[in-house]
């Protein structure tokens, strides 16, 4: 084999390497490269834990847009969330976000609950019915105290 032929070789093999680290990173990112088309709805979460730009907004269990930023708002001391909802979905005014929890080990995604308003929300418009993430850790140690109380009072 010739050093030009091994050059070759070598530069072949190296762009097949860049190629799938490439297509890699598209696929491990997503739909962090493409951008979300629709209307943005605004919620205000007394607490996001799990939620980050990016995350799932689901609608009966399927995906139907995601988390475009989430920021606090200094007057009210809650975490704004704007969700991108795609144009063909409209929303009943009184509709609920819920932020759920995809398992024990983490992930979380916001759930949308739709209501009965005959009036939809608009671009721009706030979800008012929220409910914040809800701390697993916190509602175990709850459940702690609570078998440590009862057991304290038995005689």
């Amino acid at each position: 084999m010739t050093a030009a032929s091994e050059h070759r070789a070598e530069l072949l093999a190296g762009a097949a390497v860049l190629a799938t680290a490439a297509g890699f990173l598209l696929w491990g990112f997503g739909s962090g490269f493409v951008q979300d088309h629709g209307y943005e709805l605004t919620a205000s979460f007394p607490d996001v834990d799990g939620i980050a730009v990016g995350t799932e907004v689901r609608l009966a269990g399927v995906q139907v847009g995601r988390v475009s930023s989430v920021s606090l708002n200094p007057s009210t001391y809650m975490a704004d969330a704007r969700l991108t909802i795609p144009d063909e979905i409209a929303l009943p005014a009184d509709s609920a976000a819920l932020i759920q929890s995809d398992g024990l080990l983490g992930g979380a995604y916001i759930q949308i609950q739709p209501g009965g308003s005959p009036e939809n929300l608009a671009p721009g418009d706030e979800i008012e019915d929220v409910q914040g993430a809800v701390s697993l850790l916190s509602l175990m140690m709850k459940f702690v105290d609570s078998q440590a109380q009862d057991e304290g009072e038995q005689p």
